[in-house]
């Protein structure tokens, strides 16, 4: 079977896609998953003009994150052509960046994530104490600024700084 992606005839082996449903991977080639990761190389990228078309939402995904990465006119228009759902255009933009953001011990925080408070911390305004130990579920990223997320604690949404709490 060819590769969905450039429609070589080679081996194909399991290649995750994430950013969208548990365990979802594309059956794809060694040269495009080395160049997925790697640096792209223009020409072997041609038949995305194809594969931005299949029925499988992976082979979409794929194919339209390596669109966005090629510096070429005619990825520019495919890209202007391409129609996506809005689930799939969600899992295509649904890619993690690097976070800035670190907990007390250094671990790296990312949204969605679970903390744990380390410290009591006063809750100015509020009138409460967040105590330690009080787990603190689906955190948030406060993009501008890396030593703080907010978070649902007592029903009050908080910013908390990241020295004080440490991922779960």
């Amino acid at each position: 079977m060819p590769c969905p992606l450039c429609a070589a005839d080679a081996p194909l082996s399991s290649f995750p896609v994430p950013g969208g449903p548990a365990d979802a991977s594309a059956e794809i080639c060694a040269t495009c998953a080395a160049q997925i990761d790697d640096t792209p190389e223009e020409n072997h990228w041609r038949g995305l003009a194809s594969s931005m078309w299949s029925e499988e939402a992976a082979v979409q995904v794929l194919s339209v994150r390596m669109l966005k990465r090629l510096d070429a006119a005619w990825a520019r228009d495919l890209l202007d052509q391409v129609y996506l759902d809005e689930d799939t255009q969600a899992w295509v933009d649904n890619v993690a960046a690097a976070s800035q953001h670190k907990d007390s011990n250094g671990v790296t925080l990312n949204a969605g994530d679970n903390v744990v408070l380390i410290k009591d911390l006063p809750v100015k305004g509020a009138g409460f104490t967040a105590k330690r130990g009080t787990a603190v579920r689906g955190i948030s990223l406060v993009a501008d600024n890396p030593e703080h997320i907010e978070g649902r604690v007592e029903g009050q949404r908080i910013v908390i700084l990241t020295q004080f709490v440490k991922k779960k």
